[in-house]
Order: C-alpha cells, then sequence, then structure tokens
C-alpha cells in the first residue's frame, strides 16, 4: 500500500504520495513493468492515466521516450500539447483532453496533461489565481469522474531546484555540442522558475486527494529518476487490477425475458410530469403558419450565431414515440446543412463501453458557430441505464453531479444547451405504437423493446422526474414539451431553440 509522504521543495514541504517499491535491477523492473502492462490488458482494467508534470526546464520528452522503450509502446498512448489549435479553441477546455482518454487496459502518459497550460498562465501572471482556482476544481473533479469509472491517476512532479537547473544551463553553454541546449528561451523559462512551482503548490492543494495522489521526483538523477517514475508506473497497473480505481461499468448482459425494473426511490422526486396539459393543440392550418414564422427565426438566428462564433446544442430525450424524430427535422429544415450535424444515440458500442460514459459525447461537441443536436443523449445513464439496471446504483447516482458539470463546461465556454423533453400521455404512445404496426412503412420504428419499455412506465416516469428535479439548473434548464398533439409540439420546440438562440446573440 502506497504511504503518506512529503516532498521537499525550496525549503517548503508539500504533501505527495510515495509508492511502494523495492530497490531492483533494471533488467528485472522492466520485465515486471512490461509483464503487468501486457496483464492490465488482458485483464481489461483501468485505464491507467500518468502526468509527468514538472518546472520548464525538466525534460518530460526524454523521459517519455524511455517509458515507451521499456514498455509495450502499442499499448502506451503518450500525449503532448502545445498552443490550443483553432479546433480546440472553439471546443470547451477538457474538450481535447476527453478525446485523448485510452480505453480500459491500457496506459496513457500525458506530458504536462490538464495541469501544463493552468499552472504557466498563473506563472505568467495571465489569469487570476480565482480563475486559476475554478480550473484546479475542474481539474479536480475530472480526475474523480475518471477515478470513480475504474481509472487509476497518477500525477509525478519532476523537480530540480533552480540552481542545480542554472548549473546544468552553464555546462551546456561551456560544450560547443550541447550549447544549443542553452538558448535564450532556456534562460527565459529559468527566470519563472520559481512562479511555476508556486502556481504548482497551489495545484496541489486544491487537486491532491488519496485516490489522484502527487508524487515529487527528483529530476537531477536521470537513473534513478527513471527507476522511481517505473516503478511507481508498475504500481499503479497493479493498483488498476486490484480496481483500488474504482469498478468499471458493467456491460448490457443479455436476457430471455425483460429486465426487472428498479424500484422508485424511497423519496421520489416532485412530479414534473403530470401537471402537463396534454390537451394543449393546435389547429393544422394555424399550426403551418405559426411553424413557419419559427423556422424563419431560427434560420436568421442560427446565421447570425453562426458570424459570432455561438455554437449549439440541443438535447432531444423523450418516450418512446414521443415524436423526437419529427421534431427534430422540424428544427433541421430551417437550418443550413453545412453547420449542422445530428448525432443519433442507440447502445453503446464496445469501443464506447471501454472508455467513461460521456466521452462518446465529448467526442461529438461541434465546433463555434455550428449546431449540435442529440437524438437521445448522455440522460441515458440516469434513465434506461437505471431502469433496465445497465448501470448500478452508485453509477448513475453520481452521473447527476458528472452531467451538470459536464453541461457547465459547454454554457461556460459560451454554447447555447437546449434541453427537451417530450412527454405523451399512456394512451397517446399505445394508439402510435398500433399505427405504427398498421402502416408498413412505418413498422421499423416498433420493436418488443418498445413494448417493454411500456411495462415500466412508472419506473421511467420516476427516473424522469428525478433526472428533470436535479439536472434542471438555472444555466441548462430543461423544456418539457406537451408531445400528445404533434403540431403543437413541434411548434414550442423550434420556437423555444430560436429563442434561446437570439437571448444569447443578445448577450453578446
Amino acid at each position: 500500500m502506497p504511504r503518506r509522504a512529503a516532498g521537499a521543495i525550496g525549503g517548503r514541504r508539500v504533501p505527495t504520495r510515495c509508492y511502494s517499491w523495492r530497490p531492483v535491477t533494471e533488467t528485472a523492473l522492466r520485465a515486471d513493468l512490461l509483464g503487468a502492462q501486457h496483464q492490465l490488458r488482458k485483464q481489461g482494467a483501468g485505464p491507467v492515466l500518468v502526468v509527468l508534470a514538472g518546472p520548464e526546464a525538466v525534460d518530460r520528452g526524454n523521459l517519455a521516450k524511455e517509458l515507451n522503450a521499456w514498455m509495450d509502446p502499442r499499448w502506451l498512448k503518450t500525449w503532448a500539447w502545445g498552443e490550443a489549435s483553432d479546433e480546440e479553441r472553439e471546443r470547451p477546455w477538457f474538450w481535447r483532453y476527453w478525446r485523448a482518454l485510452p480505453p480500459r487496459g491500457l496506459v496513457a502518459l500525458y506530458l504536462s496533461g490538464w495541469y501544463g497550460p493552468p499552472i504557466l498562465e498563473l506563472a505568467k501572471k495571465r489569469c487570476r489565481k480565482a480563475a486559476f482556482d475554478r480550473r484546479m476544481q475542474r481539474v479536480a473533479g475530472f480526475e474523480k469522474a475518471m477515478v470513480d469509472d475504474g481509472a487509476v491517476v497518477v500525477k509525478i512532479w519532476l523537480h530540480v531546484e533552480k540552481k542545480a537547473q542554472r548549473e546544468r544551463l552553464k555546462a551546456f553553454q561551456a560544450d560547443p555540442l550541447r550549447r544549443w541546449r542553452a538558448g535564450k528561451d532556456r534562460w527565459r523559462r529559468l527566470r519563472r522558475h520559481s512562479a511555476v512551482v508556486k502556481a504548482w503548490k497551489r495545484a496541489v492543494r486544491l487537486t491532491e486527494t488519496p485516490a489522484a495522489p502527487w508524487l515529487v521526483v527528483d529530476d537531477s538523477d536521470a537513473a534513478r529518476r527513471m527507476e522511481r517514475v517505473a516503478a511507481t508506473v508498475h504500481d499503479a497497473i497493479h493498483r488498476a487490477m486490484n480496481g483500488a480505481g474504482g469498478a468499471p461499468p458493467a456491460a448490457p448482459a443479455a436476457s430471455d425475458g425483460p429486465p426487472a425494473a428498479t424500484p422508485a426511490p424511497a423519496a421520489p422526486s416532485p412530479d414534473h410530469l403530470s401537471p402537463l396539459d396534454l390537451a394543449r393543440t393546435l389547429p393544422a392550418k394555424r399550426a403551418l403558419v405559426k411553424l413557419e414564422r419559427q423556422q424563419g427565426r431560427l434560420y436568421k438566428a442560427q446565421r447570425l450565431a453562426r458570424e459570432r462564433g455561438i455554437s449549439t446544442i440541443a438535447v432531444f430525450e423523450g418516450w418512446d414515440a414521443a415524436g423526437k424524430g419529427g421534431a427534430v427535422r422540424r428544427c433541421t429544415a430551417a437550418l443550413d446543412a453545412r453547420y449542422f450535424q445530428v448525432v443519433p444515440i442507440a447502445a453503446p458500442t464496445d469501443e464506447e463501453l471501454a472508455h467513461h460514459y460521456l466521452w462518446r459525447f465529448w467526442r461529438h461537441i461541434g465546433r463555434a458557430g455550428h449546431v449540435t443536436i442529440f437524438d437521445r443523449s448522455w440522460y441515458g445513464r440516469v434513465l434506461v441505464e437505471r431502469v433496465e439496471r445497465f448501470a448500478r446504483p452508485d453509477e448513475w447516482q453520481r452521473a447527476y453531479d458528472e452531467i451538470n458539470d459536464f453541461e457547465e463546461q459547454l454554457v461556460d465556454h459560451g454554447a447555447v444547451l437546449v434541453k427537451f423533453w417530450l412527454h405523451v400521455g399512456k394512451d397517446e404512445q399505445l394508439d402510435r405504437f398500433r399505427r405504427r404496426q398498421e402502416t408498413p412503412h412505418k413498422q421499423w420504428k416498433i420493436t418488443d423493446e418498445d413494448w417493454r419499455n411500456r411495462e415500466k412506465w412508472d419506473a421511467y416516469a420516476a427516473a424522469v422526474n428525478e433526472m428533470v428535479e436535479r439536472t434542471s439548473t438555472r444555466r441548462a434548464p430543461w423544456t418539457l414539451v406537451e408531445g400528445n398533439n404533434k403540431r403543437y409540439a413541434r411548434v414550442k420546440v423550434v420556437k423555444t431553440l430560436a429563442s434561446a438562440i437570439r437571448r444569447a446573440l443578445k448577450r453578446r
């Protein structure tokens, strides 16, 4: 088991965690590390996320190269980032890191990772401490989500004292063959050394947890540094295989009959569905006029949002046969086809099951000025996965906070987020099911699963009510749509989406 320790940096003691390891020969350690890596892949545990951070002077790249030589590079992913590209700047800050998450069974190395940019910005005085602290709180939330999902997070600070680095640069200058390694940029980085270390210490206070600890490694001794880091990674792999990072989500299991419904919670959430007036309707001619007017508003709003780089994300959830597809088509009919995408969400693939459940949604977040429409979404974790028991109670219960954090990041980045729940009565759903069965070109829409879901109506209703109660926030509210009359529902959806974009345009 790891033991608590303290790393002395600049005369101060910084809380870190030292991993248990015993001095061994390099050959034995390499063999053990390689064997553990292949066992991790075979077991499908983890993943193991290793952050290699440190002052700008340390050579993280060379250390990563050595680790790739010691391990099997096919199953070791190494990531390093420079300045954000246009594609990255047009999406939330964590988009680049979610896309770089490895599947279970693999190890990933992140050179500076999600700590590098914030620490450097604070050291250069390009951001305030309050903004830095908010970023670190988001980092802590991200790491907690990873650990809760089964990952092991290891954060290594490769430290070198400023005096030792100065002597190293002087030695480079004196050597004609290595003089290039002591350029003006290296000396400029040395002047920021103390500020970078100070910023990192602030990050430690906000992100040091028992599940995602920091380890300080002396960078001045290359051989011992490599041995220490390799032993730490070896230990992390075994922790992952022993389930120290949490348990991965269970894949949906096949069953001969319908699975039992999850019982409603002991303290049910307020009923948000029953008060909806499902008798609302619109005559056909009036609905056509209203729909065309709202589609015109939506078209103009999208065009202006595109010019100003404002992205829009629309989420469509609802009962089976509630009219989600028809509502989506009325929205897309008013949008420029070059700047929108519809993302239909079905059962997760094997690749998606090997990642955190939010991973597949982060990948589809559109660029600035684009519209992304999710037909079903990340709310499957607290709806179908909850009711059908594809997710354990602890998984879907913590998902509310993970979802709220995810949506907050989207809104903080400037995206317009609109969430629709299309609601129909149980009798209306039955009528639509029967009409689908009787209409040849609609029979593909009705499945045995749809009929089974009707038997769990009350369990789904309880899940929907809790979902709305816990995830309808001021910045990302739910819009509940009375869907018994399709014409009324479609007009309301298009109008709501257009109005949300127009409000965002007025704020900027």
